[in-house]
């Protein structure tokens, strides 16, 4: 940046001649006018130039060198406005445009005229006389025009073949010389009214608010006497405890640098005089701090009140009769219509006003316990968006977050304002954001050097922050309305996502699934089998999949988090501390460095750099609580230095407890099918006996998801040397309660058989043993029948067949014979008079014994017959079964509905087929 001064004297035109110069002048204020051809008639008697390079950093040297240059020439009065028409119009240029930035300050007799001119090579230039157009309001380019319209006394546009400039002028406001503040002169019946002798009462407090000091005019005006009230705490004697339109009481006005404002004090006579009073804290030789106090009647506060700085755009309407709103002036118009652009617009408008280097806006949490930074420009990134700090807590800024507040050096109360810890910033000036007495928001503006603010700029940044307060608030709420209602779509979705599985594996990727990317940047589910066993890692998602596996690695070092089961989320600062130790240390060995802790880490165990990055954020615990007992934790981070909103921990708790449910019955659910399976499978017999001279296949399905056993049962087993049991039978019905006299029967086949009953004894054991069940009794088809080869190859059956479809006998010649007749089922009568029948299988023959599954096979109206048995001829007993089976499963199009077994046994004969 250069930059040249020249006091006094009319200094040449610095502009090229030969272009054609257009002027134009948007009419405001007291200006009539509507274009103007403004010359430099005025005596220029000071100038100031400086250039600026097309970099962010410029506009902030600018805003500087406009301050300082009219503070030096004594003009404060118009510094505010200056700056924040000198911001818009050189971030045009050095931003938008992207060229250097030609600045500069006339001082003359009427005022300050400032010109910002810019390099941009290709621009059209306008025609004489042609219509005004500022352009679209929401182009960035358009905002400089319309503030220099609202700002300004006089503002037009030059343009020559290589430049444009934008200029403004500011008319200094009629004050007497050498005083601070002056008013215009009115008649006398238009002054103040006073009593016949203003009293001006001086009363001293000290540092714990007692009072110490009480001159006469105090006497008079409140009746105590000195000796009365001193040493009696002055927030005893008030009337109300709160300026009327602020939250701020007399206690804490008296802890201030200097206030101003009115309450009520209560009389000897009871009745409450209402004053008017500024205060000023001071302190003695000793360095004890005091306030003293200077009251007067309220309807006398023209005596000790500052006169008002009334900035242009509040001085009433335009030329065209539209009125100016102080808002519009200060955000801009149009205001952006969402939270983050207004909060956005709102701090980089009060950095300009105040000059500063950089400057927050923090909103309040519904119970306005925290505060939660939502904004912020002039710092090291947005790295802190999101980040929340108490209210209440400590004794430096958020302490008093409800009134405004001045540090001149933070070096001096570290931690004073926990946002800006280790940004550069000395200096900074607070405002609370209140809505009808409640705090809302907290806005701020800070600077590198010590010592830039006062109670002079908190009181003008209070100004600003009470006219965007509402607009805040009501943007805020629209924003929380329109994330409830997302909130809650989100937990219908996820609550049918999680309603559709009763897998715990596969619910434990839909709760990861379900926050990842939406609620948080990755996170780990940890599951918890019993109340007596540890937290166990069962999940880790990041939504970058080529970190998952370095997460995994991390947390698996870390201890997990203690399972709390006090609902909401609770920080977890562990696994960003050992990344960051892990990262510090690989860096080091990187390096070469030998300064680092000792101990050895080898390459690829622990997190990298990357891993340290995206856990380095904000990592929260949430309790996954179901049933009064805690049964895992969903823990959600977010990478380096980036916070979550007070909004999405409220829906991850909200998911939460639901996901907590959807695990905890996936459990249950999972327990319940492997107690139900261990069951079923104690009800199948186990694995098929080899005879000798005879093949034995199986092939069973029971109905049902789920089911292992069904009605239907099979069982091929030992009796003594040489024979040979089986069955095949069919339980009324499916599923469990058909299982269960599955397993009656098949253990009662066994042991009956084994004692040496007939195959009529056993089945009529077996139905006495059925119909004793009672109301549980279920009707059984069986087909039993016991089986001893013999020494020519063939095979002996004695075969009884209870109600159950025949079995069928394949000979070698492709034909197809019942090998049994039909006699009464099983449960149903008491006496039952049961035969056996002997059948021989000759080598080569198969008997298929099915069950109703197979033979009552349907499509339509056809049934699947025997005749694919008649196929059949040649193949052995696994290739029989296999046939039938796939012929049932091609025979209709949907799944079987009833259990099935296919049995079959064949005689290959003397010699191998």
């Amino acid at each position: 940046m250069t930059t040249g001064l020249i006091p006094g004297g009319q200094p040449p035109d610095p502009r090229p001649t030969g272009g054609l110069p257009q002027q134009r002048r948007e009419p405001v204020g007291h200006a009539a006018q509507h274009v103007e051809n403004r010359s430099r008639s005025s005596v220029i008697t000071a100038r100031a130039a400086a250039s600026f390079e097309p970099v962010g950093r410029s506009v902030a040297s600018a805003r500087s060198f406009v301050r300082d240059t009219l503070q030096g020439w004594g003009f404060a009065d118009i510094v505010d406005d200056a700056v924040v028409l000198t911001s818009e119009l050189v971030t045009n240029a050095v931003v938008h445009a992207g060229t250097s930035a030609d600045l500069l300050c006339l001082r003359s007799d009427e005022g300050v005229r400032i010109e910002v001119a810019d390099r941009y090579p290709e621009r059209e230039i306008p025609l004489q006389a042609s219509a005004i157009n500022m352009g679209s309001p929401d182009r960035e380019g358009g905002r400089g025009l319309q503030l220099c319209a609202a700002l300004a006394g006089h503002w037009g546009v030059e343009y020559t073949p290589t430049h444009k400039t934008v200029w403004f002028q500011l008319d200094l406001p009629a004050r007497a010389v050498g005083t601070r503040a002056a008013g215009p002169a009115l008649p006398a019946d238009l002054l103040p009214l006073a009593d016949g002798r203003v009293r001006v009462a001086v009363v001293q407090i000290d540092r714990t608010g007692h009072i110490t000091a009480w001159n006469e005019d105090a006497e008079d005006i409140f009746g105590y006497p000195a000796e009365q009230v001193t040493g009696k705490p002055l927030t005893d004697l008030a009337a109300w405890p709160h300026t009327p339109g602020t939250s701020t009481g007399i206690a804490e006005a008296l802890q201030l640098s200097r206030w101003e404002g009115s309450y009520g004090i209560r009389a000897a006579d009871g009745r409450v005089t209402p004053v008017y009073a500024s205060h000023l804290r001071v302190r003695d030789t000793g360095g004890e701090p005091s306030t003293v106090c200077l009251l007067v009647r309220d309807h006398e506060r023209a005596v000790l009140q500052t006169p008002l700085r009334v900035p242009a755009s509040d001085t009433g309407t335009t030329s065209e009769g539209q009125s100016t709103d102080p808002f519009e002036v200060f955000i801009g118009y149009p205001a952006p219509d969402d939270l983050d652009g207004l909060l956005q617009r709102t701090v980089e408008r009060a950095r300009d006003m105040l000059d500063g280097d950089s400057a927050f806006l923090l909103l309040a949490t519904d119970d306005e316990t925290e505060l939660e930074v939502r904004a912020s420009t002039g710092l090291p990134s947005a790295r802190q968006r999101f980040a929340r700090v108490p209210v209440e807590a400590g004794s430096g800024r958020y302490g008093s977050a409800r009134m405004p507040a001045v540090h001149d050096d933070l070096t001096a109360v570290p931690g004073a304002v926990p946002l800006l810890n280790g940004t550069g910033m000395r200096s900074v000036v607070t405002v609370p954001l209140k809505v009808e007495g409640r705090l809302t928001g907290s806005l701020g503006v800070a600077a590198e050097a010590p010592g830039r603010y006062s109670n002079e700029e908190a009181l003008r940044l209070q100004f600003a922050a009470d006219r965007i307060a509402l607009a805040v608030e009501s943007a805020r709420l629209g924003e929380l309305e329109r994330l409830r209602r997302g909130s809650l779509n989100f937990l219908v979705e996820a609550s049918d996502l999680l309603a559709g599985t009763l897998d715990r594996d596969q619910t434990l990727a839909l709760m990861a699934q379900m926050t990842v990317p939406t609620l948080a940047t990755w996170c780990a589910v940890y599951t918890i089998a019993h109340q007596a066993s540890e937290p166990y890692l069962s999940y880790v998602l990041h939504e970058d999949e080529e970190l998952i596996d370095g997460i995994k690695s991390l947390l698996s070092k870390v201890p997990p988090p203690d399972p709390v089961p006090t609902p909401g989320a609770r920080v977890w600062t562990a696994p960003a501390e050992v990344a960051h130790q892990a990262a510090l240390r690989s860096s080091m060995r990187s390096l070469g460095l030998s300064g680092g802790p000792t101990h050895q880490v080898t390459p690829g165990i622990g997190p990298t750099l990357a891993t340290a990055s995206a856990v380095g954020g904000e990592t929260v615990v949430l309790p996954l609580v179901a049933r009064n007992r805690v049964i895992g934790m969903l823990t959600l981070g977010k990478p380096t230095d980036e916070h979550f909103r007070q909004e999405i921990l409220e829906l991850a708790e909200d998911l939460s407890r639901r996901a907590a449910l959807a695990l905890d019955n996936a459990r249950l659910y999972s327990e319940r099918t492997a107690i139900s399976q261990s069951l079923q499978r104690s009800l199948l017999p186990p694995e098929l006996p080899t005879i000798e001279g005879v093949e034995v296949e199986v092939i069973y399905r029971a109905a049902g998801e789920g089911n292992e056993v069904g009605g239907d049962f099979y069982d091929v087993f030992p009796i003594r040397d040489g024979a040979y049991g089986f069955a095949i039978g069919d339980v009324c019905g499916t599923g469990p309660n058909a299982a269960a006299v599955t397993g009656l029967a098949r253990h009662a086949l066994r042991l009956l058989a084994r004692e040496g009953l007939s195959g009529p004894a056993v089945l009529e054991r077996l139905n006495s043993a059925i119909l004793d069940e009672g109301a549980r009794s279920r009707f059984l088809t069986l087909l039993y029948g016991e089986m001893r080869p013999q020494e020519d190859g063939s095979a002996e059956l004695k075969v009884v067949c209870a109600g159950h479809p025949l079995p069928l006998r394949l000979r070698q010649d492709g034909s197809v014979e019942p090998a049994a007749e039909p006699q009464p089922l099983l449960g149903v009568i008491d006496d039952l008079e049961l035969y056996e029948q002997t059948v021989t299988l000759d080598p080569g023959d198969v008997l298929l014994c099915v069950t109703d599954g197979v033979t009552e096979r349907r499509e339509g109206a056809r049934m699947l017959g025997d005749d694919v048995l008649t196929t059949c001829t040649g193949l052995t007993a696994g290739a029989v079964a296999a046939r039938i089976m796939r012929a049932v499963e091609r025979f209709a199009s949907d799944a079987p509905s009833d259990d099935m077994a296919i049995l079959a046994m064949r005689v290959p004969g003397l010699h191998k087929d």
